[in-house]
């Protein structure tokens, strides 16, 4: 239980409102150490609760640290991911006097230049936005007491390793680190010897594998009835809340038009689409005006949309990791959810090197054209 962590009253009370029942391994497994002060290294497969994870030791910590300047400082790959964390970390830092701002690129300087100005406890940042500030010379970053390397394997394949070794040369000696990630290349490895101390290494659940509650399965179906085998799946009662995967933004935005022109409530996200449109796709999904949300692979990680109901691989990805991160993106915490993909000729070597990685072959479902 959550109560048997040294949290406060009012954590345990914010805990409590946002539905967090009991911990999840990871948490069970995480918290106590770094509500210790230990630096930590942490991997986890997607879904896992990772978020409250940190952000709950992190409040904890800072709350009855000297007040004064930025003192919990998160790193993440994506804007969304960091939007969404600012809100975890507002909605579990409740009555606790702390404030929390996230600051990223995509959108103009002022709002958050007048966030940081009027002082923020914990600041969720993606690391060019964060230098940029830092050169500018809008944030000091000398009272960090704790950072948090969120989906730090994410950020190293989008080549912020540099940036990451630049920010954490300004940051305090005597801070708390914590580094989560699904997996852990070495370069990951060399970034945490380099920049944490004796840390405490974490490895909870199956690392980069989906989670056990979804179920998977693949239409091997001719490449021109993709279309056509997507709007009679997703016409379907049962398919509430379905996230579908494309290769191309192109291709997202044409599904997202198909889909709505045959009654189906429809958005899409994507690297292209402006940040206002981005959040207005993703409130509207979780909020249920869109049953369908097409996105690219920017979704497939970290982001948080509980209630994913299915998951479906419109294009196979060609990297099995990616498609550990897409499906994880339904069964999360603990829920049940089901994947689909299609595979046409053109897979084949892609879909082997998926089963290679899972360990086992996916089941094979019959196409009915």
């Amino acid at each position: 239980m959550f109560s048997d962590f040294q949290l406060s009253s009012i954590l345990l009370g914010n805990v409590k409102k946002a539905g967090y029942i009991k911990p999840t391994p990871v948490q069970n497994s995480a918290i106590p150490p770094a509500l210790e002060g230990r630096d930590m290294v942490v991997t986890a497969e997607t879904g896992s609760g990772k978020t409250a994870a940190f952000l709950l030791p992190m409040l904890e910590r800072v709350s009855v640290g000297t007040r004064g300047g930025v003192r919990g400082l998160i790193l993440c790959p994506t804007r969304e991911i960091a939007i969404q964390t600012a809100q975890h970390a507002r909605r579990l830092g409740r009555h606790t006097g702390l404030s929390s701002t996230a600051i990223y690129g995509g959108v103009g300087y002022e709002p958050q230049m007048q966030a940081l100005r009027a002082g923020a406890d914990i600041v969720v940042a993606t690391p060019g936005r964060l230098l940029d500030y830092m050169g500018r010379g809008t944030i000091d970053l000398k009272s960090v007491s704790t950072l948090v390397l969120d989906e730090a394997d994410r950020m190293f394949d989008m080549g912020f390793l540099p940036d990451l070794r630049r920010i954490m040369s300004h940051l305090p000696p005597s801070r708390q680190t914590l580094l989560f990630s699904a997996t852990m290349p070495p370069e990951i490895f060399a970034l945490a010897e380099r920049f944490m101390k004796n840390p405490a290494r974490l490895a909870v659940g199956r690392v980069a594998t989906p989670p056990e509650t979804v179920s998977q399965a693949v239409y091997i179906i001719p490449s021109d009835r993709k279309t056509s085998t997507l709007l009679k799946l997703v016409q379907r009662r049962t398919m509430e809340s379905v996230l579908v995967f494309t290769r191309t933004k192109h291709r997202a935005d044409r599904l997202a038009r198909r889909l709505s022109w045959s009654g189906v409530k429809a958005a899409c996200i994507h690297g292209d689409r402006s940040q206002r449109q981005r959040e207005a796709a993703l409130e509207g999904y979780r909020q249920g005006a869109f049953r369908v949300l097409v996105a690219t692979d920017i979704a497939a990680r970290g982001l948080d949309i509980q209630g994913v109901t299915h998951v479906i691989n419109y294009d196979l990805p060609a990297v099995p990791e990616d498609y550990v991160h897409r499906v994880g993106r339904t069964a999360r915490a603990g829920a049940t959810g089901q994947a689909l993909s299609f595979v046409t000729g053109e897979d084949a070597a892609a879909l082997r090197g998926i089963e290679k990685a899972l360990g086992h072959q996916l089941r094979r479902l019959e196409w009915k054209g």
